[in-house]
């Protein structure tokens, strides 16, 4: 997801996360979801039916499903009946849980489905509102807990499942979700039903439906996956040339980290609440992306890394989400070195860095979070995106450029379709790099802050020798680094560079330099993240 910060702003003053965070399920693994939803014009109100296949790790006479209950201002969902083998099977709906009570328990690796049937007006999670031209939307905005607002589900990032949407909606809607479309079709003159089909595990937070009067186009294809816009039919020119970039993107990230866990990619204008959302194999863009000057490529990229990165290989926890965040503002300034040069991904990283900085002076944290936040939009920050890419930026220069692409493809094949924490990820940079990273992680990734630094310099003609001297002024213990210092010498352009270790709160080196520099700067090609002034 494409953190917008005006946006998110605006979205922060009106709206929070229930205080709850959804826990994981202890003894059961959903396997698949069949969401069977209908869809009208004359209310809000959704009709579901859940088959939900479950798979029992232990021996439990019942379970728990999140799935919000009605609220005393008639929004959220009511549970009809629940059904296992053709026979009812009691349960309580209170709290936001959905408790089943098994006719008789369960046995260990137990294969059972359950139908659940229900209905309601979605809360949140099903955006249901009018766009920008005044026409009637609905889209799944599930991130980060927000599907059981709609779907009954174990609404956390570690329970994986294969899913199917089959939606029943009025016929003047095309409706688009994830996976690829094995059913559309009139059933009267009124209604249409469009079946999805994912066969991929999915954490709940990518896996959505969407419903509005859409132009749609196929861009292209790459590698056989086709790639496809859906706009809104007043701006389908804007819309179609603007989307059209994905292609590019794309092929960039499925020739550089593995080949594209999906079986199509659709960019799709929505009416949501954040600027970009990566739903597995269908992105939902804010609908003010669309304005034919191809001003979104950034954006385009940050949501399609995320298909590799928060989709595929998933965070585990939201503890981790710089695993997916971090990654996808990462791979983002990669795209842009690749066809724009590295100058402009230089600047690119500059804004992150200063985005980073200004966020520590307000907030400051560690990326990997050692507790979690009661209001889980709190980890949308500089911190999991600016900072996260930052370190991965880092990690880069530490390990050199071979080591960084194998542990990046080895990463990924190890984890794709399933779940990671940031321990995995060091384990298999330090196997391909043969480094040990534990004072890499630790710092950058677990300690807050960054380094703070206050330096001075001065040249003496008779000895020939720079003296330069570099305290590190942040809040408690000094970090461990190397440092690159650019030596600029009169009508040279490009600087003479000299690395150094910073490792203490007092740094003092002595450089010999033929001529007299007529400036020197710290970091001149953009490869730390740190603060700080340089005076002569």
């Amino acid at each position: 997801m494409k953190r917008i910060y005006l946006l998110l702003s605006i979205i922060l003053a009106s709206y929070q996360v229930s205080s709850q965070v959804i826990p994981l399920n202890d003894g059961i693994d959903i396997k698949h979801y069949t969401f069977q939803l209908e869809l009208n014009d004359s209310t809000n109100i959704i009709s579901g039916t859940a088959t939900i296949q479950i798979l029992f790790e232990k021996n439990v006479t019942a379970f728990e499903l999140d799935l919000v209950n009605k609220n005393s201002k008639g929004a959220g969902m009511i549970v009809k009946n629940v059904l296992m083998n053709g026979s009812s099977l009691k349960f309580t709906h209170q709290q936001d849980k959905l408790k089943i009570a098994l006719s008789e328990a369960s046995k260990v690796n137990d294969l059972l489905t359950f139908i659940i049937t229900y209905s309601g007006i979605p809360q949140d999670g099903l955006i249901i509102s009018k766009n920008i031209f005044g026409d009637r939307t609905f889209f799944g905005d599930n991130w980060p807990n927000r599907a059981h607002h709609w779907l009954p589900t174990i609404d956390h990032p570690s329970d994986k499942a294969s899913v199917d949407f089959i939606v029943t909606a009025p016929s003047i809607y095309e409706v688009i979700g994830n996976g690829i479309k094995i059913e559309e079709s009139f059933l009267n003159n009124k209604q249409k039903r469009t079946h999805w089909k994912e066969e991929v595990d999915l954490p709940t937070k990518v896996m959505v439906i969407g419903a509005a009067r859409f132009a749609i186009h196929h861009s292209g294809d790459v590698n056989t996956i086709p790639v496809e816009s859906w706009v809104y039919p007043q701006n389908r020119t804007e819309g179609f040339y603007d989307y059209a970039i994905a292609t590019n993107i794309l092929k960039y990230f499925n020739e550089h980290i593995g080949p594209y866990p999906y079986k199509k990619l659709a960019n799709v204008q929505s009416t949501t609440r954040y600027g970009g959302m990566e739903n597995a194999s269908n992105i939902f863009y804010f609908e003010k992306s669309v304005n034919g000057k191809n001003e979104q490529e950034n954006l385009i990229a940050h949501e399609i890394a995320h298909q590799w990165f928060g989709n595929s290989a998933s965070e585990i926890d939201w503890h981790h989400v710089w695993l997916s965040e971090g990654f996808a503002t990462y791979f983002t300034h990669l795209y842009t070195e690749f066809h724009h040069g590295r100058k402009v991904m230089e600047i690119d990283m500059q804004k992150d860095r200063n985005s980073a900085i200004e966020f520590n002076k307000t907030k400051s944290l560690p990326i990997v979070f050692t507790t979690l936040p009661q209001d889980l939009m709190e980890i949308l920050s500089a911190n999991s995106y600016q900072k996260g890419g930052w370190v991965l930026h880092m990690l880069r220069n530490e390990v050199g450029d071979i080591a960084f692409w194998a542990g990046i493809r080895k990463y990924y094949r190890n984890f794709s379709y399933g779940n990671a924490q940031t321990i995995d990820f060091q384990n298999i940079m330090e196997e391909v790099s043969g480094k040990n990273l534990d004072l890499f992680f630790n710092q950058w990734l677990f300690r807050a802050g960054h380094p703070n630094l206050d330096g001075a310099w001065s040249y003496d003609a008779k000895t020939k020798m720079l003296s330069l001297s570099i305290d590190q002024v942040q809040k408690g213990q000094p970090f461990d680094f190397q440092l690159e210092v650019g030596i600029y010498a009169e009508n040279q352009p490009l600087p003479k560079l000299e690395k150094v270790r910073i490792d203490k709160a007092v740094n003092k080196f002595s450089i010999p330099i033929s001529v007299k520099p007529v400036k020197i700067s710290l970091d001149p090609n953009t490869n730390l993240l740190f603060e700080g002034k340089l005076k002569n």
